[in-house]
């Protein structure tokens, strides 16, 4: 008599196939709501925020967290990461606050409360510099407006993942510190934007560095070359082969580490280099991809734009 063989046994290797094979990846979606005193800072948080690359809602009224948090976890959103930005300026929708950070909770959406704070009387001294009344104020005194304010938020507060007290904090320490709350020991970076221009087209405006390739010899004047960009392998090779020219590049580079590390320092994100010649076609490009390549090599995120390229 033959048995059937158990529909449950599982073929010799299979576990071992499983173990070796890596999971799928996975994205968390992140929501951080912002709230807090008015006049503590908010606003700034909501700019670092957008600087690190979230999607920002300002003066968002809670009931529309849950619709915006839909949208986020769908399968098809390139939205990973929320700030919403919920304050008393929503006036009767603040109630609903609790109610909706409750069901978030039900449906297991991580999210995180960082809250603004200062001291009465730096706020009335902030209010009293802008010379705008408290938005809860009414008839009465920036102090009856802090007060109320205080009153509706108090259950937020104590339910604060972070808190962080403004009363003494520059605007770059403030933005310090919510880095610091949501970086989640991810690595300070720049981003570096390397502009190739032309010196008779004019001087970049945003430019924060400016870097004069013409002491290099320009290949416009070989005919071979002349038709070409600073892209294409034959310029390039011809504008880094010449004397001083790679020496130039690494003794700049080394130069600048401790800018771009005082920039981080003073919270400058972002940073635009830029490199000239004289038409923004040869010297200046084949530099400043060669400057892109090295900086990208030490980790650092690099855009390199051509903006005169087609202008001859």
């Amino acid at each position: 008599m033959t048995t059937e063989p158990d529909p449950l046994t599982v073929p010799a290797g299979i576990p071992a196939v499983e173990a070796a094979t890596a999971p799928p990846a996975h994205h968390d979606r992140e929501l951080v709501l912002v709230t807090g005193v008015s006049g503590a800072g908010r606003s700034r948080a909501a700019a670092v925020l957008e600087d690190l690359g979230w999607y920002v809602v300002d003066n968002l009224p809670p009931r529309m967290i849950v619709p915006l948090v839909d949208l986020m976890t769908r399968s098809d959103s390139s939205v990973e990461r929320i700030a919403a930005v919920v304050d008393a300026r929503g006036g009767q929708f603040f109630s609903d606050l609790d109610e909706v950070l409750a069901h978030l909770r039900q449906v297991g959406v991580f999210f995180r409360i960082l809250y603004l704070d200062a001291s009465d009387e730096v706020l009335v001294r902030r209010y009293e510099q802008v010379r705008r009344p408290h938005p809860l104020q009414g008839e009465g005194r920036i102090l009856d407006g802090l007060g109320a304010e205080r009153r509706l938020l108090a259950k937020v507060q104590q339910h604060a993942d972070v808190v962080i007290d403004t009363s003494t904090l520059s605007v770059h320490d403030l933005a310090r510190e919510v880095r610091a709350a949501v970086a989640d020991g991810a690595p300070d970076t720049l981003r570096i934007n390397i502009v190739a221009f032309g010196f008779k087209y004019g001087l970049p405006l945003d430019a924060d560095l400016v870097v004069d390739m013409r002491f290099l010899a320009n290949p416009y004047w070989i005919t071979e070359l002349r038709h070409l960009t600073g892209r294409d392998e034959p310029v390039r090779d011809y504008v880094l082969s010449q004397p001083g020219a790679t020496e130039f590049v690494e003794r700049y580079l080394a130069a600048l580490e401790p800018v771009l590390a005082g920039y981080l320092r003073e919270e400058k994100r972002n940073v635009t280099i830029a490199v000239g010649c004289t038409g923004g076609k040869h010297r200046s490009v084949a530099v400043a991809e060669e400057m892109a390549r090295r900086l990208r090599d030490t980790g650092e995120r690099v855009l390199v734009t051509t903006r005169d390229l087609g202008k001859e």
